[in-house]
This record gives structure tokens, sequence and C-alpha cells, in this order.
């Protein structure tokens, strides 16, 4: 998967239901991705932020792109968002400090900056999958899309491969087969839960989900899910 920051609980329930998840670093970046962004609630409404990074060229990995010289700036109005958006929340106390150690993370690379909040995020939800680099697995890195997959899945000596169900398109079982791997998709419960008195709003960043629920029923939230 690609490197997400702050991502919606369907990323850790994918993270949650293998042996072993590997993070992009040496992917391209894109700038319509999900990577820098995602979506918190303020004042009852989305508001959706982004990590400001250095132009710099399209073609460039994840690993190769960093944060913004004016990034502090824009640190700390993301944090002022989130403490006006989640103060009155039942778990603010426990886990504003967190978000806060992730934000202020001294690396302005981009893929260790996010990788850091992984980490952390993982950690404090008592997750203990193996989280591996991409570029540290000894492999052909210049193969693309499913055959990368693949090729991943032997090197790490895994006969089952877990995709998002958004993969249902792209991936088709009998590819997978062919190289010994069984391919399967995750697909989510619907999970609802009280954000103040407002309307569920599905899909929001894991700072939502955790400023809300408790760390025990975040666990039980990771295994709402069926592989198909």
């Amino acid at each position: 998967m690609q490197p997400y920051i702050f991502p919606y609980i369907g990323y850790w329930q994918l993270i949650n239901a293998v042996d072993k998840f590997v993070v992009y670093d040496n992917i391209q970046f894109t700038k319509k991705s999900w990577i820098r962004r995602n979506r918190i609630l303020l004042n009852g409404k989305v508001k959706q932020f982004t990590l400001p990074i250095k132009k710099d060229s399209d073609y460039l990995d994840v690993k190769e792109r960093y944060l913004s010289d004016c990034f502090s700036e824009a640190q700390q109005k993301l944090l002022s968002q989130i403490k006006q958006g989640y103060r009155r929340a039942r778990y603010f106390e426990e886990v504003y400090p967190l978000i806060e150690e992730c934000l202020t993370y001294e690396s302005k690379n981009l893929f260790e900056f996010i990788y850091h909040s992984i980490i952390k995020i993982a950690y404090f939800l008592d997750l203990d999958t193996e989280i591996i680099i991409s570029s540290n697995i000894d492999m052909n890195n210049s193969l693309q899309n499913r055959d990368r997959v693949i090729e991943t899945c032997k090197v790490l000596g895994g006969d089952i491969y877990i995709n998002p169900i958004g993969g249902i398109e792209l991936y088709k079982k009998d590819d997978f087969l062919l190289n010994d791997i069984q391919l399967k998709f995750i697909q989510s419960f619907h999970t609802e839960y009280k954000q103040f008195d407002n309307e569920f709003i599905p899909n929001l960043s894991i700072i939502d989900v955790m400023m809300f629920n408790s760390r025990e029923s975040i666990k039980e939230m990771l295994h709402e899910i069926k592989l198909i």
C-alpha cells in the first residue's frame, strides 16, 4: 500500500488482517492521491487538510519528496483545527498528544514523516503486524502493478495476498494462483459511532475514530471485516 497520512479505519483493518504489511516508499508520488491529505471533523462538517510539499519533479518517488519550508505554519494550523474540532471529544486528552507527536516529527522527508505516524498509531492500537518498507526488500523494483505485487509476495514468502476491495477490478485471482498465491479482498463492515450529536460521516481520518472511541472499541472495529 501507499503511505497515507492518518488514513481511515480500513487501512488499519488491512494492517491488522495480515502478517506482513508492505508500505511503498519507492513508488512515484501522485499529486492527486491521498498520500498527503485526509479529512477530519470541524464544527460538525468535513474539513480536508493537505500537507504542503516542496515543488519538484512530478516523476520523483515518495521517498524523494519533502515537506515545504513553510510546513511549520501549516503544522500549527492543522493542530489548531484538530484541537478546535475535537476538544470536546471523549478521548481527546488521550489522543491529541499522539497526533501532536506525529505532526511535530522532526524529519521533513515526506515518506519518513508519514511512516513515523503509521508506526506510532500502529503501536497505539497494539498492532503487531510486521511493517516493511518496500525499498528494503531485495527484489526487482522495475516491475509494475500486478507483477510487482506477485514478486513481493514471492520474495517475502507469502502465499496469500490481501488487497482492499477496490482492487477487485484490478487484480484477477487466476493470475495469482498461477504463482501459487491466493488473492483475497478485504471488505469492511459499515461501522458507525457517535460523532457528538451530528449525523454520522464515514471514512474520515483515523484521528476521528480515535477521538470518539476507546482503544478497546477500535480493536473490535479492526475485526469487522470479511475476506472474499
